[in-house]
């Protein structure tokens, strides 16, 4: 990597971060900051030398669709650290085995019913917590079939806490990079994130210019 890719890549983190930062500031849960969210990710996508689109798909670029905003979907959960610590190691084409542990699990209700999602500690220098999932809105189309995260905090994703739990606002949640352009290999969650009720919140499908 050339030392202009590692300041952009350095500077691409530092705004992904800041954005982070202004919603935890300002309350994820208003929906006026989560429109400004929006706008703020389109224009990095859209313009900066990081981003996962390519220069065509740059030069298409007009937003990225979401499902219209639910506050029903934003929840604060504790983490049930009494789980078994396993760890799950995901091959990656271009950077070499990704290896993650999972460290708690979180409970919330969807249309009704209750759903539960392991959080995944990532290992390695630093680390940082990890929450990607599936849901059924993968297999309708709607969103991207490998998935979607929610927390990603070596990245700056992180949504915050309330008291003693954690925010999961599922508004905020979105694609990784593998959904806009192949050349991307990203860790997708395990099965047993993979929910069977269909969260119609955050980012939907991606559609790639023809």
């Amino acid at each position: 990597m050339s030392w202009d890719s590692v300041v952009d890549l350095w500077d691409y983190r530092r705004r992904v971060a800041e954005i982070y930062y202004h919603l935890r500031e300002q309350g994820s849960e208003n929906i006026e900051v989560w429109r400004g969210y929006r706008r703020e990710r389109e224009e990095l996508l859209s313009s900066h030398p990081q981003s996962a689109l390519d220069d065509f798909q740059k030069l298409e670029f007009e937003a990225l669709p979401y499902f219209e905003y639910d506050p029903s979907l934003r929840f604060i959960a504790r983490i049930d650290i009494e789980v078994e610590g396993d760890i799950f190691t995901l091959p990656l084409q271009d950077d070499g085995d990704f290896d993650m542990k999972r460290i708690g699990r979180v409970k919330f209700d969807v249309g009704g019913s209750t759903a539960e999602l392991a959080v995944y500690w990532i290992k390695g220098y630093g680390g940082g917590i990890f929450l990607p999932f599936r849901d059924m809105t993968n297999q309708t189309g709607q969103t991207y079939g490998g998935g979607r995260y929610l927390l990603d905090s070596i990245k700056g994703a992180d949504l915050g806490k309330s008291g003693e739990g954690i925010v999961l606002d599922f508004n905020y949640a979105y694609n990784p990079s593998c959904a806009y352009n192949s050349r991307w290999h990203c860790p997708l969650a395990p099965q047993e994130n993979w929910l069977t009720v269909p969260v119609m919140a955050g980012e939907m499908v991606y559609q790639k210019p023809k």
